[in-house]
């Protein structure tokens, strides 16, 4: 583990023990299942019985911070000296339960007063579920495509590509790093998967013909209705 990195998760190991307000904390991510590296965030789950009060100054108990910014999922980000990230998720003790559904491998726990924090089930959304979402995405960027707006399209393509990368670890059965899909995909997914997935996040045509032929793979009965207009429309 690098040096900065691991002096950050020990000071953050001695502030949750010592905040009497906080009913459990984990670790996640990369450092949790031993992959982290000079690059890596550093990443937490807390469980507040108590209102936390100021987030940013409950973070800088840790250590000095540059910037910190509460990002569109509502997990605040701290941006500490030599850029690294790290993601804090303040949360209720009411949240805690809902560990036990998370599709991770891995979590560390760091406080545990009262013995709820369960282990996450790891369990994966089905191929069905994933391939429906990418098919919902799929035609948004078609839509907004065909009524010119470009950059739109594109950003329905980013979350479109995100499920299809789902997909492709879904049927070669590399969901290691499922809650990122991206990460590793270039050593953990085929030659053939990578090539084909070389133009999705641009091309909508694209996107489908990758799509398509892992829908196949995963789900026995696809929608063959809505097949047949997608080939339509953005060719098979």
């Amino acid at each position: 583990m690098p040096e900065r990195h691991e002096r950050l998760i020990a000071r953050t190991r001695e502030v949750c023990a010592a905040d009497d307000r906080l009913a459990a904390a984990l670790m996640y991510g990369s450092f949790a299942t031993g992959e982290g590296d000079e690059h890596s965030d550093i990443e937490f789950w807390l469980f507040f019985a108590e209102d936390p009060g100021d987030e940013r100054a409950w973070i800088e108990r840790i250590a000095p911070v540059t910037y910190v910014v509460r990002n569109e999922f509502g997990s605040h980000v701290a941006f500490f000296p030599g850029l690294i990230r790290g993601e804090f998720h303040f949360a209720r003790v009411a949240d805690i339960a809902a560990v036990a559904e998370w599709p991770v491998s891995r979590i560390v726990p760091i406080v545990d007063r009262h013995g709820l924090l369960p282990e996450p089930a790891g369990e994966l959304d089905t191929g069905a579920d994933v391939c429906g979402r990418f098919a919902n995405w799929l035609l948004l960027a078609y839509h907004v495509g065909e009524r010119g707006e470009r950059l739109r399209q594109l950003d329905a393509l980013a979350h479109a590509q995100r499920h299809l990368l789902w997909m492709s670890r879904l049927a070669e059965g590399r969901t290691e790093h499922w809650l990122t899909p991206s990460r590793r995909a270039e050593a953990e997914l085929g030659a053939a998967t990578l090539a084909a997935l070389g133009r999705t996040h641009e091309d909508v045509g694209a996107a489908w013909r990758a799509g398509r032929a892992l829908w196949l793979e995963l789900d026995p009965a696809p929608p063959g209705e809505l097949f047949a207009e997608l080939d339509r429309a953005l060719g098979a």
